[in-house]
């Protein structure tokens, strides 16, 4: 992929959300895609085949825009975890496996909405954080190399799989069958404070890439969050606009440098994640609120 700006797009206004099928209208992503590309950005990334993301190709094409969208499949766990720290896991084998039709059924969507949309789909993943230890919607390894081998057999587009900087080195029979090392890096989610961040980010891309110097690594989720409700595995006085103001400056620094692209998380911020609280992290990782109305990175 030659470089340029990447960004995360999950465009869920207020009382839209993706469990339930609320997706945004064609204006509203006509109103997304204007800001992005006002901005430079050349790479966007979602996360389900579903109409919403035909719609996003379809106003792309429509615009005449210079954006591709690298797309997955949205994957359902096909294991119980007892090591989900939020979630108490105890499916049926008859519910795990109504999840494996369901991921198999996603797969066969990925390829076909990759097909009709060939001129807007530049890549296709095999799922997102779908190996590690606090994994909500893991899936077997040998499962994720299967779904790999169809998409490129299906699309012969890129294929690529979206995890965790931690999770990459345990992981090296799928990455053989990728085209694309796609890696997730938050340090903020680590306590690491902002002097420290963006030289994480960095020890993540020279481990990962020297674990596999064959293939193209990119980072398809790096971002800071603008609100946290209290002190955990962040500091909650770190989560604030300013801080992620300076991330990014720094981080788009050297990315621009180094010609690493990098998918930001996220665009904007997508008040229907996590629970009741309007403080928690999860809804308030955008460089532009939920309004449309742009943080500080934006601003300036």
């Amino acid at each position: 992929m030659e470089y340029a700006r990447a960004i995360c797009y999950s465009g869920y206004r207020r009382g839209q959300n993706p469990p339930e099928g609320i997706y945004p209208s064609y204006d509203q992503i006509v109103e997304d895609m204007k800001i992005l590309d006002k901005h430079g950005f050349k790479y966007i990334r979602m996360y389900d085949p579903i109409p919403y993301a035909e719609m996003t190709c379809k106003v792309i094409r429509d615009m005449g825009l210079d954006i591709k969208l690298m797309l997955g499949p949205g994957l359902q766990c096909e294991v119980n975890n007892p090591g989900c720290p939020w979630m108490k896991m105890n499916f049926s084998d008859e519910e795990l496996a109504e999840h494996a039709r369901h991921n198999d059924r996603n797969i066969d969507e990925l390829i076909r909405i990759a097909n009709e949309n060939a001129d807007v789909i530049n890549a296709v993943s095999v799922g997102n954080e779908n190996t590690p230890d606090w994994g909500a919607n893991n899936v077997p390894v040998e499962r994720l190399i299967s779904f790999a081998r169809r998409l490129k057999e299906g699309t012969g587009k890129p294929v690529t799989f979206n995890e965790g900087a931690w999770e990459w080195p345990r992981i090296p029979e799928l990455a053989k069958e990728l085209d694309i090392i796609s890696v997730h890096s938050y340090p903020l989610w680590h306590g690491v404070s902002i002097e420290d961040a963006v030289a994480e980010n960095k020890e993540a891309y020279v481990t990962i890439k020297g674990l596999y110097p064959d293939k193209e690594v990119l980072f398809s989720e790096v971002g800071w969050s603008t609100r946290s409700q209290s002190d955990g595995q962040m500091n909650a006085k770190q989560a604030n606009e300013e801080t992620q103001k300076d991330y990014y400056e720094e981080f788009w620094k050297w990315a621009d440098e180094a010609q690493v692209i990098a998918y930001m998380f996220e665009a904007f911020d997508e008040p229907w994640k996590g629970g009741d609280n309007p403080d928690e992290a999860e809804k308030h990782w955008g460089i532009y609120n939920e309004d449309r109305t742009p943080k500080k990175i934006m601003q300036a």
